[in-house]
């Protein structure tokens, strides 16, 4: 029987930006809140954070603003060592194996936080919800359960908006890459160990070898290449990253929510002037995914079209735009938030 680790929530890292008009009282304060991928590793977006601070400063010195931004986004948790305890493979005195946290585990909470955040750095009037990824899934579940009414954490937030980036929020197990971690998966042998494999492997390498590789051979700027050896050299961020990226292949599979999820209920949020709602969600997919099929993007896109009273924006990228953009791209994807945060907020 298996059993997952106690989270140490005031371990688990994050990055915030607050807004510098985050006390002027004519203004609605807006949280952005961030959801990474896999591995959920917050500063591999520290450039992007950056970078959308200062765009999104520029919109808050604009006369007729209006609004305060509050950015924040925190790691996932399990890959930090110090974010849970005891470690994974743990056995416990009832005869439990402590296992890594699955998918559910890392929805529920991002739920809490956000609702932490709320309270500790807020109160918000307006919550964006943004993913990356498989972050971009878990958005749209808290959209879901809130909703439904379905989770008590989220019950006085009030999310005004999702923007997905290089969302992978259906049949994930179909694109390139997953069809080799779903292989992983359903091979008994591959299942059981390969996380052990990987990490011995890695444990093998002396660091001066894993920095040049990720350095030198992958190109990683400094930010990116310290990330990424800290994961590397943590007791269990392989384990998680792998385990959680199994269950996402079994999880992410046909489109599960309700239809009118997608559509703006509340009156409030409808746009003077041109007579119909705002978008409520907003989707930057890639012209290539290895994450994301791409007849399974076009019959999402072609779903969302179809919807008659659904309200959502799709960009397909233009460019060469890679999945995780957070390595070298972070400039063209702030920049395409910046004008979605402006449409949103009505600046």
């Amino acid at each position: 029987m298996s059993k997952s680790a106690s989270i140490q929530t005031q371990h688990v890292p994050s990055l915030e930006y607050p807004s510098r008009n985050q006390h002027d009282k004519n203004r609605r304060k807006c949280l952005i809140y961030f959801i990474p991928g896999n591995p959920g590793l917050i500063t591999y977006y520290k450039p992007f954070f950056t970078i959308l601070r200062r765009l999104v400063d520029e919109t808050e010195s604009k006369p007729d603003c209006r609004h305060a931004f509050h950015i924040y986004g925190q790691n996932l948790v399990g890959f930090q060592d110090g974010d849970h305890q005891p470690a994974f493979g743990t056995t416990t005195p009832e005869g439990r194996t402590i296992q890594p946290f699955l998918l559910e585990d890392q929805i529920c909470h991002v739920s809490k936080s956000i609702q932490a955040v709320n309270a500790s750095s807020g109160p918000f009037d307006e919550v964006i919800v943004m993913g990356h990824s498989v972050g971009s899934y878990m958005s749209l579940e808290i959209f879901h359960r809130h909703h439904l009414g379905l989770d008590a954490s989220l019950k006085s937030v009030n999310l005004k908006a999702g923007i997905l980036l290089f969302p992978t929020v259906t049949h994930i197990a179909q694109s390139g890459s997953g069809q080799k971690l779903d292989l992983i998966r359903t091979t008994p042998f591959l299942n059981a160990w390969a996380h052990q494999v990987a990490k011995g492997f890695v444990d093998l390498c002396p660091s001066w070898f894993l920095s040049t590789v990720v350095k030198k051979v992958m190109g990683f700027p400094e930010h990116a290449a310290q990330a990424t050896l800290e994961f590397l050299a943590s007791r269990d961020g392989i384990w998680q990253a792998i385990h959680m990226g199994k269950d996402e292949m079994a999880t992410i599979t046909d489109e599960k929510w309700s239809e009118d999820m997608w559509e703006i209920q509340d009156a409030e949020d409808e746009r003077e002037g041109d007579g119909g709602p705002d978008a409520k969600f907003y989707f930057y997919f890639a012209q290539k995914d290895h994450w994301v099929a791409d007849e399974c993007r076009d019959e999402f896109i072609e779903k969302r079209k179809r919807h008659e009273k659904g309200s959502t924006r799709v960009v397909v990228d233009e460019g060469n735009t890679p999945h995780a953009f957070c390595i070298h791209h972070s400039e063209p994807v702030a920049e395409r938030v910046k004008l979605w945060l402006d449409e949103i907020s009505g600046n």
